[in-house]
């Protein structure tokens, strides 16, 4: 069954394909209506579609994006991270709706840890990857050629990279990201950490436009969105592909459903027991097989 239900006045006038306040306003009225539902349990998964960033401005939404608007609405505290993903592919960015010229200074190790972790518990949870291999991308071209195209990689995201690994996070790179989607590179992993906003989005939508989906991790609850935008241009016109609302819809299906089995699995690990050499006592080590016990 499909149910519709009207959050704003039924007088109130929306031109397609015309970018006004009052289709701002409209928006946001269904996104609050939609959170509400989400957390009261009434829904399970939220799927929105692409607003104008512009219009929704108000005096109550002062967010750059649904992402930003979603962590400080329902993430309770976690933070979130914005996955652009496919069947075959997903790209995670360390800064997203930012100006060009605040990328740099908002670049640090720990920006990329935090979302590193993020992105790999999500890979574990939301996508059944059991030991995910993430690709980071380099900051400047060349990688930083050693300094002389920029200090990023060497003072920033190589210590990143190598806490990671500390943390067994199997993170790897820098790469330069050119050379990484030229060559196909991509393939080779479960999921790519983006610098900035377009260094992962173009690459992404020239590979899986028609089919990608916009999935804001780290929260507690399942939002995914079509990839594409508010297309003001061919709205009404009948040329819309409907392909990547219909991927996010299955895709939110199959997060939530991932997500139960593994809390399922996870939710009484084993605990480990320890043998104390120092005592007098009997005491298996359930990290080790019988043999090592005896």
């Amino acid at each position: 069954d499909v149910n519709i239900i009207n959050v704003v006045p039924e007088d109130t006038k929306i031109e397609p394909g015309v970018a006004s306040k009052t289709a701002g306003q409209a928006a946001f009225a269904s996104l609050e209506s939609a959170v509400a539902d989400l957390r009261s349990g009434s829904i399970d998964v939220l799927v929105t579609a692409p607003i104008n960033k512009d219009t929704i401005q108000s005096e109550t939404f002062t967010f750059p994006g649904h992402t930003e608007y979603l962590e400080a609405s329902i993430g309770d505290g976690d933070k979130s991270l914005m996955v652009l993903c496919s069947d075959d592919i997903r790209v995670a960015l360390v800064t997203a709706h930012m100006p060009l010229a605040k990328v740099p200074s908002a670049i640090t190790k720990e920006a990329i840890l935090e979302k590193l972790r993020i992105f790999n518990h999500s890979l574990q949870r939301d996508f059944a990857i059991d030991c995910p291999r993430i690709a980071v991308l380099s900051l400047n071209p060349h990688a930083g050629e050693n300094g002389l195209l920029g200090t990023e990689e060497r003072d920033v995201i190589i210590p990143a990279i190598e806490e990671a690994g500390d943390e067994k996070i199997l993170a790897f790179g820098p790469y330069a990201s050119d050379g990484f989607f030229g060559s196909e590179a991509y393939e080779k992993f479960d999921g790519i950490l983006a610098m900035y906003h377009d260094q992962g989005l173009t690459p992404f939508k020239a590979l899986a436009m028609d089919q990608g989906v916009n999935y804001t991790a780290g929260l507690p609850y399942v939002r995914t969105s079509p990839d594409h935008g508010t297309g003001f241009d061919i709205a009404g016109k009948d040329m819309a592909s409907a392909e990547s609302m219909r991927s996010a819809i299955y895709m939110a299906i199959d997060i939530y459903r991932n997500r139960l089995r593994y809390d399922r699995a996870y939710r009484n690990p084993l605990r480990k027991q320890y043998f104390d050499k120092s005592k007098d006592n009997v005491v298996l080590d359930l990290t080790k097989d019988d043999s090592e016990n005896d």
